[in-house]
């Protein structure tokens, strides 16, 4: 969650907004901050630095848009409901599940109590499905290998 927020600030936009707004938004930065804009070698660190973050900061809001959710629900609801967990990670609320069919998704603001109740319960597929997968902001990491 930490790391959406972070996001929004360094883009300056708001929980609500488009992805039509916030691609003109990220445009607009990336014109101010392109490192091909600079030459002094000290600016064009700075810039290519501020560059990376605005690029990453945007390719994470455009991930976790409602938008983007609306469009991928389908594959989606066919990961979490046909293929097993295989492995998953967490690190500072945030939780990241593999699949069997290669797919990854990362879900934000996981508190650490749910953690554990998933971490100890006897069908994590099933307490994940109940209680994790339409609970918190979440985001396709890695596509499903194509076989």
């Amino acid at each position: 969650m930490k790391k959406i927020i972070e996001s929004r600030k360094l883009l300056g936009v708001e929980k609500d907004v488009q992805l039509s707004e916030l691609k003109s938004i990220y445009r607009g930065l990336m014109k101010d901050w392109h490192p091909d804009k600079f030459q002094d070698g000290t600016e064009k660190l700075t810039a290519e630095e501020k560059s990376k973050a605005v690029i990453e900061a945007y390719h994470l809001l455009v991930s976790v848009a409602p938008e983007t959710h609306e469009q991928q629900l389908n594959q989606y609801t066919e990961v979490i409901t046909a293929s097993k967990i295989v492995d998953f990670k967490f690190k500072a609320q945030t939780l990241q599940v593999n699949f069997a069919d290669g797919s990854s998704y990362e879900y934000f603001g996981l508190p650490h109590s749910t953690y554990n109740k998933f971490l100890n319960s006897d069908t994590p597929d099933r307490f994940a499905r109940r209680h994790i997968y339409h609970s918190y902001i979440y985001r396709k990491v890695s596509k499903a290998v194509e076989a």
